[in-house]
């Protein structure tokens, strides 16, 4: 399943899944903040959401929303 990623001003998040047990996905968003130079150091922050799904596309569209939410409360 491939990851989707959104964009708001200078910060990309990538909305992905990883398998947690047999049949439990989880989402995570990947936030990462562009100052215009690429850098070994860059800064991002990974959030998980909170529960697990039984479906990697259910899990996919929980991460999705959490990458909505969080971009949603930046002041660009």
């Amino acid at each position: 399943m491939e990851d989707i990623t959104y964009t708001k001003g200078i910060y990309t998040a990538t909305a992905s899944i990883r398998e947690v047990a047999q049949d439990a996905w989880q989402g995570l968003v990947t936030l990462a903040r562009d100052e215009g130079e690429a850098s070994a150091d860059q800064e991002t922050t990974v959030y998980e959401v909170e529960s697990t799904s039984s479906t990697p596309e259910e899990a996919l569209e929980e991460a999705k929303a959490l990458a909505h939410r969080i971009l949603g409360e930046i002041e660009l």
